[in-house]
């Protein structure tokens, strides 16, 4: 292939992948709206609509409706069937398992309980996979064709992007967890994951870039995005809020240190405060809803150690906003007055306002959304890479080898600590 044939295909692939992001972001769009978002003329975006829908990607949704300007477009939307995402996640209580479609619509779920906690890894990846085959199976019925699986896990993970050097609520300790999918799996970190599902599927419109992003559940989990993309650091272990000091002469924690977050706003903290010994994060929530004293003297006390640590990241990163997650979220009515309280007395810049700290909209499915999606945005970002590997996988079974198209490379995505 000559250089200028190289770099034409280049800015094919380059253009491709800003309409499907264009059609990813909107609603009800069509290529005259496409071609205004992206910045291409029409015709150049009716020929790449063309060759999307002709591998799949994209459908039509019939005309505008009556009362817009001019001769009214065809509404184009991502296809239902087609690339799939599927999603793993292993919780200290819980497996579950997703397929989410290119529109990050959730087509299969499953959970189920799962004391994992000490429990040899052999058992939890073994449970683990066949509860995701399962996911894949019906999400074929549907016809969907998973790209690639990630799974979140609570833990610390290795440069080979699939082994769990270190996850502690676990007790795990060098798993390599990829390898106990039969076609390999990508691995992140819960927290990071529930980051990317709130940029993508937060319902912000592209307009929350910057965003600090914590949960809880055992732990405290923290993700960085920075001008929309998600920070790691040096070495892939950006985000250990729960590990900072809030008070230093406080309780021990579970990483050695003394008086970290974790240790105040951490779910087995919370509960031990409140005097809550069974149901969990639910029953902690039945407390505060019924007015008990412990439990609201401990949730803000919680919430209080929460704005401490939170009021370090925000002055040293500047983010537009923080965003509160996962079960955290639920107790946000009771965690958010200290919370805000403390971000108001110890952020610097004064334009900082109460309403910055949001509330995530995804609930306890974030996480899992999110390592579905990431999946499948492989897809979105190279959606010529992916029509080239189904067209030689074709090409392939006709020469009598595949009876079916491969799947494009599933490559690997990083993780951070927590």
């Amino acid at each position: 292939m000559g250089k200028g044939t190289g770099a034409q295909a280049g800015l094919r692939q380059r253009n491709m992948a800003l309409v499907t992001r264009a059609l990813a972001a909107g609603e009800k769009v069509t290529r005259a709206a496409v071609a205004a978002e992206v910045g291409l003329t029409r015709a150049t975006v009716s020929t790449l609509v063309d060759e999307l829908m002709a591998a799949g990607l994209v459908e039509e949704q019939g005309a505008q409706r009556p009362g817009t300007v001019g001769r009214p477009g065809t509404v184009l939307a991502l296809a239902e069937t087609g690339p799939a995402g599927i999603g793993a996640e292993i919780g200290v209580d819980h497996l579950a398992a997703c397929a989410v479609d290119l529109r990050g619509k959730v087509r299969v779920r499953a959970q189920r309980p799962a004391a994992n906690r000490g429990r040899p890894a052999a058992a939890v990846l073994e449970e683990l996979a066949e509860l995701t085959a399962g996911v894949t199976a019906e999400a074929a019925k549907a016809g969907l064709h998973p790209v690639r699986t990630t799974v979140a896990v609570p833990g610390l993970i290795g440069p080979d992007r699939g082994t769990v050097l270190r996850a502690p609520n676990l007790g795990w300790e060098d798993v390599p967890l990829a390898a106990a999918f039969s076609e390999g799996a990508a691995v992140e970190n819960e927290a990071n994951l529930g980051a990317l599902a709130e940029l993508w599927l937060g319902g912000h419109d592209g307009r929350l870039t910057d965003f600090v992003h914590v949960s809880a559940e055992i732990g405290i989990g923290a993700a960085l995005v920075v001008e929309g993309r998600l920070f790691r650091g040096a070495r892939g272990f950006a985000g250990e809020l729960g590990h900072v000091p809030v008070r230093p002469d406080g309780p021990r924690c579970s990483c050695g240190a003394t008086g970290c977050l974790e240790t105040y706003a951490g779910e087995e903290a919370l509960l031990r405060a409140a005097g809550v010994r069974t149901g969990r994060g639910p029953a902690l929530k039945a407390a505060a809803v019924a007015g008990d004293p412990s439990a609201l003297r401990a949730l803000e006390e919680a919430g209080a150690a929460l704005g401490i640590a939170l009021s370090g990241a925000v002055n040293l990163l500047d983010p537009q906003a923080v965003v509160v997650g996962g079960p955290l979220a639920d107790l946000a009515p009771w965690l958010l007055p200290g919370v805000r309280r403390e971000l108001a007395a110890r952020v610097t810049d004064r334009q900082w306002r109460a309403q910055d700290v949001l509330i995530s909209r995804l609930g306890h499915d974030g996480v899992l959304r999110g390592a579905a999606y990431s999946s499948v945005r492989t897809v979105l970002d190279d959606p010529a890479a992916w029509i080239r590997t189904v067209t030689e996988g074709a090409e392939g079974a006709e020469g009598g080898g595949l009876t079916e198209p491969s799947p494009p490379p599933t490559g690997s995505t990083s993780c951070s600590s927590r």
